[in-house]
């Protein structure tokens, strides 16, 4: 099936995108990498008269470390996070996720900034920036604004976004004695996650947890931050019990609903053991240091 008409535009800055957006309100989408926009319009589940392509605003792919964090521009691709250098050694959770999104053709074209504004509860991303502590950079012709990971991810679908903004900048923390783990259980590569967890630890000289973020994909309306599990972890050598007991608190956060990757009893009980097994594999990358 082949979308219905639209007026496609081209602008040249986010100011321009904005002002668009403004114009044609609800009638209008955003396009990035166009890997989920495209498939929903061509079955016609989304039907925008007017498309915005961002692809051609200059200054927004790029990536760079700014000491205390590392800066990804919104129209970064999947891939080029999965292959980056930089990234693998700063915040290598981020490489680990591109690499289980979807496959090589999806990971080429989509980006950054469409996959987080996309706010799909089974996607992998949101649930690692979640769990970072990632701030998103939000920009209209009206000025710019930076909205907390946690605050984001808002609904199903559903963002923190307005109408006229442009997600334009990703900021992920970084620093020496921060590790974190991605797992997904799914039924074949590249499909979505039945479970996916993201751990991130901060570690003291002791061996103890300075912090520690954990967030839930694929068991919500949306991701899900387990903040008692991070708070159980937060202070405490990640010990066996310690572990045990943050994922049993990591299920009983998560909210599965059944279908048919799964009963919610059975998505629970993964969210549980796949929770053990992201914060072991974190503290594992901290020990390897």
């Amino acid at each position: 099936m082949n979308p219905k008409p639209f007026e496609y535009h081209a602008p040249k800055s986010v100011a321009e995108a904005s002002s668009l957006a403004e114009k044609y309100g609800t009638d209008a989408k955003f396009l990035a990498g166009g890997q989920s926009l495209i498939p929903l319009m061509k079955l016609r589940l989304l039907s925008p008269s007017h498309l915005i392509d961002l692809g051609r605003i200059p200054g927004l792919s790029y990536i760079r470390d700014e000491g205390h964090d590392l800066a990804i521009g919104a129209l970064v691709r999947m891939g080029e996070i999965a292959r980056s250098d930089l990234v693998r050694r700063h915040c290598p959770i981020l490489s680990q996720c591109a690499h289980q999104i979807a496959d090589p053709l999806v990971r080429n074209m989509g980006t950054i900034g469409g996959n987080l504004s996309h706010a799909d509860p089974t996607n992998d991303m949101p649930a690692v920036m979640v769990a970072a502590g990632a701030s998103i950079v939000a920009a209209s012709g009206g000025g710019s604004r930076v909205i907390p990971a946690g605050d984001f991810f808002v609904d199903t679908f559903t963002t923190a976004l307005k109408g006229t903004e442009v997600l334009v900048e990703v900021k992920v923390p970084i620093g020496p004695t921060r590790r974190g783990a991605y797992l997904k259980l799914e039924r074949q590569a590249g499909d979505f996650g039945i479970v996916g967890v993201a751990a991130v630890l901060e570690m003291s000289s002791d061996g103890r947890c300075a912090a520690a973020g954990i967030a839930l994909t694929g068991v919500g309306p949306t991701v899900v931050k387990a903040a008692r599990a991070g708070e159980i972890l937060k202070g405490a050598k990640p010990d066996k019990n310690v572990i045990d007991r943050a994922s049993r608190a990591a299920a009983e956060e998560a909210q599965p609903s059944g279908d048919l990757r799964g009963s919610a009893e059975y998505k629970r009980a993964m969210v549980e053991t796949m929770t053990a097994r992201a914060i072991q594999a974190a503290v594992r990358r901290q020990a390897e240091r």
